[in-house]
């Protein structure tokens, strides 16, 4: 097979470049900087020599930005004095990232003791007042001005400590990290080629800012008559001098604080391309590949197989909660990069239908498009999402926010995370009940422990006063769904609500979503990866791969006859459907990422019932028996066991 096409990587200097704000952010950057640096070359005067003959003109062709009071050409003198002023914005920025970074990382990495100390002093360094001891500074050592460009570095540091340090915690807790420790990497290598590359984005961002501060500050202590002194020339002193004939050339200030405003912008706006380039050196891409042409082998196509494709996949029936039709979801901009490709399927009045794969398939990102929660760029560019007669699809942020909770509920896979560490859980759901009821403080407090009785606590009002580090996992999860029953919705959706819990509590979180559909004919759609929980709670169950439904069937039909080789091969993985000492299943490969999706089938490459049919055209979800399945060999797909599952 040939492999999909893909734009060629680009470096973090191309990223750069292409992007407007970053090119032009660049370009006058480094005109300023090597105006100045070469100033002597060309500036067309002297900056010092004087012509009182020609004192205050303004623009024209012999004095391109006007003189001053001593008949100086102002281009000149600006070109000159860029140089002190730039080199105090580097010192100062090098000042503090040589002291700040290393000290942030050692902070952020270690924690425990060092971390509260390196605290205790940025909480005591951020109340120093740093004009004051600048001029402290200025005043002990007098000319030597590079001390008070590292007393400005070293003053900037307790800022730069804290964000450093936030960032290089976040990435401390990360798996990868993990890894690395147990394959004994070393803790300089670790540091080096783990952590700081993670973290070089948001330290680029800081070095703009410090730099643009520094430039700033320094050109403030040369205004007030600090620093490089006249007649030598710098930025500082050229904003005294034309504030002081602001009235008779005012063309100097406007030059003189225009140059400063454009160098600030342009260290402030490439530091925020340069740290975006290099974020997306790990990110996901986000570019979209491009429209693909389906992969062909060369052969003549067979006709598909009666039993593969007897009729076009069912249509959602009219009584559904929810219809979801050729939902298309892209990331990225423009049309962005696909990661769910056309999927339709629906739930009807009191139905619990599963949303089955791997990681990647794309189940949870279908759950966040019908929540209206799709995170960044994310968004649907095609089909609809129908609920209660209307395509949510379609909606504004404010509709869809007025439907959430009454009309759609979430039930997440982290609880905890989901609840309000500084609130007792009994305020949490009270909140939820007053903004869907809009009921008293006490109604809303009844209501609360009643859902609380309804989600099988044995003691509402106890449980009410708890705050979430005084419950477990699976009492979290109970008090997640009672907020989502709060506004007694027709739909819930579930993304993988038993995952984080052990099995004795996941039987009980599963009774009671069952219980719940039953008593109050709840619909329910449930992204799981687990088929002992389909088996124990689905009615019927959506199988997903790379972004598409391959397989929609009942439960029951689906365990004992799958017409997909993707479920197939899902269920022979099971372990419960092993025998003892049998070797058990896998699918060889992996979910490819969407850039590398091919036009036709997608789970080819992992199949052992592919043929050249398989690669050469695009797949249809077509009927199968009782089933809807993309696949052309459905007659040939056999069922793990010739069993139904257990329940």
């Amino acid at each position: 097979m040939t492999a999909p096409d893909r734009p060629a990587a680009r470096g973090p200097l191309r990223r750069v470049l292409s992007d407007p704000i970053g090119l032009s952010a660049a370009l006058v950057l480094t005109a300023i900087v090597v105006a100045c640096l070469g100033a002597t070359l060309w500036a067309p005067y002297d900056p010092l020599a004087t012509d009182l003959t020609a004192s205050l003109q303004g623009p024209s062709s012999a004095h391109l930005l006007g003189t001053d009071q001593l008949g100086r050409d102002v281009l000149s003198r600006l070109l000159h004095g860029g140089q002190p002023s730039l080199l105090a914005a580097a010192c100062v920025m090098a000042a503090a990232l040589v002291v700040g970074v290393p000290v942030a990382m050692a902070a952020g990495y270690h924690g425990g003791w060092l971390d509260a100390l390196v605290s205790r002093v940025v909480d005591l360094g951020m109340a120093l007042p740093a004009m004051i001891i600048v001029l402290l500074v200025l005043a002990l050592f007098g000319d030597q001005l590079i001390f008070s460009y590292l007393a400005l570095g070293l003053l900037l540091v307790p800022a730069l400590v804290r964000i450093v340090r936030s960032a290089t915690v976040a990435v401390r807790g990360e798996l990868f990290i993990d890894a690395a420790k147990v394959s004994r990497v070393p803790l300089p290598l670790l540091v080096a080629r783990h952590i700081f590359p993670r973290i070089l984005g948001t330290v680029v961002v800081q070095a703009s800012i410090i730099a643009s501060i520094g430039l700033l500050f320094t050109t403030g202590l040369a205004y007030l008559g600090f620093g490089v002194t006249a007649p030598e020339p710098s930025w500082g002193t050229m904003v005294a001098e034309a504030s002081s004939v602001m009235r008779q050339n005012p063309t100097m200030l406007w030059a003189t604080g225009g140059l400063i405003g454009v160098t600030v912008l342009a260290l402030g706006s490439l530091g925020e391309v340069v740290r975006d380039a290099l974020v997306e050196r790990w990110a996901p891409a986000a570019s979209s590949p491009g429209p693909r042409r389906p992969r062909t082998s060369g052969v003549a196509s067979r006709p598909v197989s009666p039993r593969a494709a007897t009729g076009p996949a069912p249509r959602p029936r009219d009584d559904a909660v929810l219809a979801v039709g050729s939902m298309t979801v892209a990331y990225g901009p423009g049309e962005g990069t696909a990661v769910v490709d056309a999927v339709s399927f629906d739930v009807g009045p009191g139905e619990i239908v599963g949303l089955v794969g791997e990681s990647g398939c794309g189940k949870s990102t279908v759950a966040r498009a019908v929540l209206g929660l799709l995170r960044g760029s994310g968004r649907i560019t095609g089909g609809s999402v129908g609920f209660a007669g209307e395509d949510l699809a379609a909606m504004s942020r404010r509709e869809l926010r007025a439907l959430r909770g009454t009309g759609i509920a979430f039930v997440s896979q982290e609880p905890m995370v989901a609840l309000d560490p500084t609130r007792r859980v009994g305020d949490t759901v009270a909140e939820a009940v007053r903004l869907h009821t809009g009921c008293s403080r006490a109604q809303a407090r009844a209501r609360t422990e009643e859902l609380f009785a309804r989600v099988r606590f044995a003691d509402p009002a106890r449980v009410c006063g708890l705050y979430p580090h005084e419950i477990s996992g699976g009492m979290a999860q109970r008090v997640a769904i009672a907020r989502a029953l709060a506004g007694g919705p027709r739909l819930l959706v579930a993304d993988e609500p038993t995952t984080a819990l052990d099995v004795t509590v996941q039987l009980e979180i599963l009774t009671l979503l069952r219980d719940l559909r039953d008593q109050t004919g709840l619909s329910i759609l449930l992204v799981t990866h687990d088929w002992g929980v389909v088996a124990d709670l689905c009615d019927r169950a959506v199988v997903m791969y790379a972004g598409q439904v391959v397989e929609t069937a009942p439960t029951d039909r689906l365990f004992t006859a799958p017409r997909h080789p993707y479920t197939a091969g899902l269920l022979g993985a099971n372990p419960s459907l092993a025998d003892r000492g049998e070797r058990l299943r896998t699918i060889p490969g992996s979910v490819p990422p969407p850039a590398d999706w091919p036009a036709t089938c997608r789970f080819a490459d992992r199949c052992a019932l592919a043929t050249d049919q398989c690669r050469a055209t695009p797949v249809p979800l077509a009927a199968v028996d009782a089933h809807a399945s993309r696949c052309l060999h459905a007659d040939r797909v056999a069922a793990p066991r010739p069993t139904e599952p257990a329940r």
